[in-house]
């Protein structure tokens, strides 16, 4: 296998074998392809795509490149989800400890920020102490007894997917079908899962802009799936406007937890409890009216909230934090965005706002930036809401003024006030299985 060859194939759209594949994606888990052949490779790949058998065999190389966990000795079904990526997208954070509390066991393998959108990793090291990493040998024995564990990939577990996913990030190379879902179900795969639920996004502030797109996406992956004997039901949900009011990393906690306390934000709320039934369902240890009743208890009682008080004290973080959630960290300066004239919203463009956070420091230019968890934005309005003149449109946390200015320039034409009624947006447009 030349690594050159590999790359001129994929540039001139023909296909791979997938022994020449495979050889290739272990050699560069190994070192010994540089990442500048790789991000060729990748560049090639977001622009001619690869048939579903490189996919699945991209997958395959990926999962084979290091270990695989098993959970054959718990005493819980393991069901995860996995978000495609948008912004302000928190679900993962209150949905995996309602889905323990109901008695499941939730491996949830996350990431960090991936272009625009945020990542679930960086939010919950904004918790002072958390951390991203358990050790093996703890892994198996957190799961069975909180229910839950919300980690990063280890540098044995699928070690190409790190490697790759810094890659994308960093070059451009992120909105691609097969790259996308060769990432997440290899993740995914090497969990020895009972079922996975994704949340495949769409619209603006998502990888995919179209309900074709996503719709594209998700038939991979759930195809993937079952070509390794795990179901998968995908949900086609909208990010044309940010999921919730916050965006950034500590401020999404913030959100999270109000949540699990019984409150939040209505789409964030309603997205949570739909992804949790639809993960009870995934089970198979629940009819649809039953996860229903159980996700509603598992909020209203507490039990939830204790489960996540519980994940944080496991994994290192400070519940003292989440107990009075003004000890998480904040950026001192603040800008309000207001509204020019009444009217009603017609735009709240999820990639622009996203795309600020990012300047913002909320977010990585660059693979090995740091991520400032105190800055972002907090959206005031929905597309569909009525405004009057001087009404606040976001609030800008931020921590210096060149960064603010930053974020201000991709912010011009975010916010669009209508003289006509508009209609507000459906949270979810679709479900495969």
């Amino acid at each position: 296998m030349i690594p050159q060859d590999i790359i001129a194939l994929k540039r001139d759209g023909e296909p791979i074998p997938a022994a020449d594949l495979r050889a290739f994606v272990l050699d560069y888990s190994l070192g010994n392809v540089p990442d500048y052949q790789m991000a060729a490779f990748a560049m090639a790949t977001c622009v001619n795509g690869m048939s579903f058998e490189e996919t699945s065999a991209l997958t395959q190389a990926m999962m084979d490149s290091g270990e695989t966990l098993d959970f054959g000795d718990l005493s819980r079904i393991a069901v995860d989800k996995h978000s495609t990526g948008g912004v302000g997208d928190k679900i993962s954070i209150p949905l995996a400890p309602i889905v323990a509390a109901c008695g499941i066991a939730v491996p949830m393998m996350s990431g960090r920020g991936l272009g625009h959108t945020g990542g679930t990793l960086d939010k919950l090291e904004s918790i002072p102490g958390f951390s991203t990493q358990i050790e093996p040998d703890k892994f198996n024995d957190q799961l069975d007894d909180i229910g839950v564990a919300m980690v990063g990939q280890t540098d044995r577990l699928v070690p190409a997917d790190r490697r790759i996913y810094e890659l994308r990030d960093a070059t451009g190379t992120v909105p691609s079908v097969p790259l996308i879902s060769s990432s997440i179900m290899s993740k995914k795969l090497a969990e020895d899962l009972d079922g996975l639920l994704l949340d495949v996004k769409v619209g603006s502030g998502a990888f995919m802009k179209t309900v074709a797109e996503a719709t594209e996406l998700a038939t991979t992956m759930v195809g993937v799936g079952a070509s390794h004997n795990t179901p998968v039901t995908a949900i086609l949900t909208n990010m044309d406007q940010p999921l919730g009011r916050a965006v950034g990393n500590a401020n999404e906690i913030v959100e999270s937890v109000e949540v699990l306390r019984g409150g939040g934000p209505a789409d964030v709320t309603e997205l949570t409890r739909l992804l949790a039934v639809e993960m009870l369902v995934l089970s198979g240890v629940e009819s649809r009216s039953g996860a229903e009743s159980a996700v509603e208890t598992a909020v209203t009682s507490g039990a939830a909230y204790d489960v996540f008080m519980k994940l944080v004290e496991r994994q290192g973080g400070d519940p003292a934090a989440i107990e009075n959630l003004n000890l998480l960290p904040t950026a001192p300066g603040e800008h309000v965005i207001t509204a020019q004239t009444d009217g009603f919203v017609s735009r709240c463009d999820a990639y622009e706002i996203g795309l600020a956070s990012v300047r913002l420091g909320a977010g990585r230019a660059k693979k090995d930036d740091d991520v400032d968890h105190g800055v972002g934005l907090t959206i005031d309005v929905n597309i569909g809401d009525a405004v009057v003149a001087s009404q606040p449109l976001a609030t800008i946390t931020y921590r210096d003024e060149r960064s603010l200015g930053s974020a201000l320039s991709v912010l011009t034409d975010t916010f669009v006030i209508s003289t006509e009624p508009v209609e507000s947006l459906d949270l979810i447009l679709g479900e495969l299985k």
